[in-house]
């Protein structure tokens, strides 16, 4: 199962965790990870640059193995004169869960630069962005510290702004993946390309090596993945339930009860589309036409921030950001991470013994 990814990343299995933000990524599970072979990633999307300087200490304490780093790159935003409205319309929600709402606009802090120069003087074996490409200067920067860079894609002409970028990877991300779409353009919409009809066409028109993610599950996905001409797969909502995982236990609760028709595309929760457990809070914004639309990002994630903490602390799911993937039968219970990989691992090599 040595690839051309394995080479790049300087890694045994052709296997990534996604970098899921929100506290998902311990560093337990980062390092579990890359103890095992695969290729562990802090998801520090919603990190201060301090606190992104912490985790990766903590994962190097654990580790003495390639690991990532995953940032999210967006456009600046300066509010939104809907933001009164939005939490007048959520005042039931503030209401039921306690919380004292505020007219006070939310603070935009955009610390993406800040951070990519962390990781920078932190020497991170590999950098991932996500929503879009870092600067030519950065892919520069980053390469003459021989660092790694990758960029998640959800369409073949986003791959190719990325390879005219200098990355040296793509994700390609299907529409089946968990979490955040990782699309430049939110404003556009959505892509939701399926990962096996996205993963083809990408390798097409590109030449730097292509990492398959969404739906992927186990050893048959990274063997579908990798006939496909990916040198690679990365999962999320798999570690999700792993030992390691911070997930909060209403979380994964939730997850070993869904199915494949539990998840939802939604913007409700951050203002960018991203897939997600169906629920109460979903429902307010995707099912009610009388409903006022969401914010844009991150003010929509800053205004939703206090109900997804105080849902969390007292235990009600229906408002809780329950991002999740689409192959959710195949969550299992009570794994470690370094357990997962083997058993992903062993499952792809019998099917490639018997073909």
């Amino acid at each position: 199962m040595y690839t051309q990814v394995c080479e790049l990343l300087q890694i045994k299995h052709p296997i990534i965790q996604a970098g899921m933000a929100g506290g998902i990524t311990t560093p337990q599970l980062v390092a579990a990870v890359s103890n095992a072979g695969g290729l562990g990633t802090i998801g520090a999307g919603y990190l201060t640059p301090n606190e992104t300087r912490k985790v990766i200490r903590e994962v190097r304490d654990l580790t003495d193995h390639p690991f990532a780093v995953n940032l999210f790159r967006v456009e600046k935003a300066y509010g939104d004169s809907r933001t009164v409205k939005v939490k007048k319309a959520l005042s039931n929600v503030y209401n039921e869960l306690g919380i004292h709402m505020t007219a006070d606009e939310p603070v935009v802090e955009d610390y993406y630069e800040e951070q990519f120069n962390v990781l920078l003087d932190e020497e991170v074996p590999v950098i991932s962005t996500t929503f879009g490409v870092p600067t030519h200067n950065q892919v520069i920067a980053a390469q003459q510290k021989k660092l790694k860079v990758m960029t998640m894609v959800t369409t073949v002409e986003e791959a190719i702004q990325a390879e005219l970028a200098g990355v040296d990877a793509i994700i390609a991300q299907g529409g089946e993946a968990g979490g955040h779409r990782g699309t430049f353009k939110a404003e556009q919409g959505a892509a939701s390309i399926g990962t096996f009809a996205l993963v083809p066409q990408i390798v097409d028109r590109v030449k730097i090596p292509v990492i398959a993610s969404g739906g992927i599950m186990d050893g048959r996905g990274l063997i579908a993945a990798l006939a496909l001409g990916a040198g690679g797969i990365q999962l999320g909502t798999r570690f999700l339930n792993s030992i390691e995982s911070g997930a909060n236990p209403l979380y994964k609760k939730a997850l070993l009860e869904s199915n494949e028709e539990s998840t939802v595309i939604t913007t409700a929760f951050s203002g960018r589309p991203a897939r997600a457990i169906r629920n109460a809070f979903i429902d307010l914004f995707d099912s009610n036409s009388n409903f006022i639309s969401p914010l844009r990002y991150p003010i929509q994630n800053l205004v939703t921030k206090e109900i997804r903490k105080a849902a969390k602390q007292q235990g009600k799911s229906e408002y809780m950001s329950l991002w999740a993937g689409q192959g959710n039968r195949l969550i299992k219970e009570g794994q470690s991470a370094g357990q997962i990989l083997a058993e992903i691992l062993l499952e792809a090599s019998q099917i490639k013994h018997s073909l």
